[in-house]
């Protein structure tokens, strides 16, 4: 390292002593005159986070608030009776917690409960998924402790993925607490994973609102459900929190709280989080850098895909809990204005040193369509007496802390740019920390763009047409039903009036015979099974 790179990372690194956590911007090339440029777009930034805070439509096509800093804040609410909802929801949780934790709730045919299914998709689910991985078995301050209960996940609507969780659960099933998460209760996939766990639960002589709570809103389908069969408790979502932002509301504290993780320092780390990132002098501001850092890879447009690597095991899920978050934000064909901009930034990542061994090679020699951010964790133990020596003075954690450098000075070396994030321990706080300073980065980029941040109109797209493919499967079986010949795609596409669809029939019916049911194909064409 030359003498030059060491002042340029001690002139930009900014450091959050209270959490021990930096953010080290120096190995991205921009210039002398980047961040006076950026002054202005950035002063609209920080206005607009702060109008955010306090209330402010932030979506305004949906005409609501977005308020997910003030599940850790609520005071800063902009109502009494927001705070209160907050505050109550949380204590009700990390009660609900200690009560099942000491069996004073309890299933009908077991001692108590062993086990969570948590049945939910999208941020209802990759947010806990991503808290129960990276806190597992870890300890709260420091120290080592067990999980209380094994946390199990329904994530999508496939047939053998939900087998495949059912049979990992095995025989406690009659000690398995189903959490089930939907803010409508409409959303089909966790309604599909809610009635495979219902007939589960039936063959195995269960009833499964015995031992099973909602995380939903109020007076929602599947609250009105869980109220309908006497479920053991429901616990609240609010249209001010959207589901990428939702794991520090009751959809991530109640698993992680019933998971064991100390969620009171999850809350702790974001919330001092959040009070670093609204100071207003840039350099001070990790968030602020890292949204200004995006700007300038991706020339403000998308022009550069973001690798995350994180030189951690429990943060491997870190990749695919922020593609949701920030592509899912990011990615809007019209700016706030109407006009058509096509923003997005691509995510993808692995971890290290695993993705020397995989992908590397490209980041170093490929093409330069990338900035890297490293996500390195000092401590590698939290007893350093277990420790050993691989070879003389040189540890298994040695290695891991030599390959994150050596692969950032090789990307260096061949113009690659990175961000490195460095945190001093990973525990309940600063992964609650670590996950507050990318909330806040994505809005503030945001605005940086002109984009709503906070909908998503792709993904409402996307289960519309699923909707006119069951509905065009409908109409198939319909028809399948009262024939005796062989047809092919184009004449029962032409026989029920879909003649301009004949793909999808065609695929309607191969997903019909793979799985025995209505049909059987013969050749090219389709009878009656």
């Amino acid at each position: 390292m030359s003498i030059d790179l060491w002042r340029r990372y001690r002139q930009h690194l900014c450091k959050c002593p209270s959490l021990g956590i930096s953010v080290d911007i120096s190995r991205m090339n921009f210039g002398d005159d980047f961040f006076k440029s950026m002054t202005e777009p950035m002063a609209n930034s920080f206005n607009a986070m702060k109008e955010l805070e306090g209330g402010a439509i932030a979506n305004p096509d949906e005409g609501r608030m977005v308020g997910h800093y003030w599940l850790r804040a609520p005071e800063l609410a902009p109502t009494a009776e927001i705070s209160s909802q907050i505050t109550v929801a949380k204590n009700d949780v990390i009660n609900f917690a200690k009560k099942i934790h000491a069996k004073e709730i309890t299933p009908p045919t077991a001692a108590k409960f062993t086990d969570v299914l948590l049945i939910g998709i999208g941020g209802s689910a990759l947010g806990p998924q991503l808290v129960a991985d990276a806190m597992k078995d870890a300890g709260g301050a420091g120290g080592k402790r067990r999980d209380k209960m094994r946390l199990h996940f329904f994530d999508n609507t496939d047939p053998d993925g939900i087998d495949r969780e059912i049979q990992s659960i095995g025989s406690r099933l009659k000690s398995t607490l189903v959490v089930v998460i939907s803010k409508s209760g409409g959303t089909k996939e966790t309604r599909n994973g809610m009635l495979e766990a219902t007939a589960v639960f039936e063959r195995a002589s269960l009833d499964i609102s015995k031992q099973a709570v909602a995380v939903t809103g109020e007076g929602s389908e599947l609250f009105q459900h869980a109220k309908d069969n006497d479920w053991i408790d429901t616990f609240p979502m609010w249209d001010w929190v959207g589901g990428r932002t939702s794991v520090l509301s009751a959809v991530g504290l109640l698993p992680a709280a019933l998971q064991g993780i100390d969620v009171e320092q999850l809350l702790a780390g974001a919330a001092e989080m959040d009070r670093i990132t609204r100071e207003t002098k840039i350099k001070k501001n990790p968030a602020a850098l890292l949204a200004l850092m995006w700007h300038y890879a991706t020339n403000g447009c998308g022009e550069k895909d973001m690798v995350v690597l994180p030189y951690k095991d429990r943060l491997l899920l870190m990749s695919r809990y922020l593609q949701q978050l920030i592509m899912e934000s990011i990615g809007k064909k019209h700016d706030l204005d109407g006009e058509e901009v096509f923003q997005g930034i691509a995510v993808y990542g692995n971890k290290g040193s695993t993705d020397q061994h995989a992908f590397v090679q490209q980041l170093r020699d490929g093409v330069v369509n990338f900035f890297a951010t490293f996500i390195v964790v000092l401590q590698d133990r939290p007893r350093s007496k277990d420790d050993l020596e691989v070879e003389a003075n040189v540890t298994s954690g040695d290695y891991l802390n030599g390959f994150w450098q050596g692969t950032r000075e090789a990307l260096h070396g061949q113009d690659r740019e990175s961000i490195t994030i460095t945190m001093d321990r990973l525990n309940a706080k600063t992964f609650g920390a670590l996950i507050a300073l990318y909330e806040r980065a994505v809005g503030l980029y945001a605005t940086l763009v002109n984009i709503n941040a906070y909908h998503q109109p792709g993904v409402q797209a996307g289960k519309e047409a699923a909707d006119e493919v069951l509905g065009l499967q409908g109409k198939v079986i319909a028809h399948m039903d009262g024939q005796t010949d062989t047809a092919s795609p184009e004449d029962i596409a032409e026989a029920i009036g879909e003649a301009d669809r004949v793909e999808s029939v065609f695929h309607v019916l191969e997903h019909l015979n793979a799985n025995k049911r209505v049909v059987v194909r013969s050749g090219r064409k389709y009878r009656k099974r």
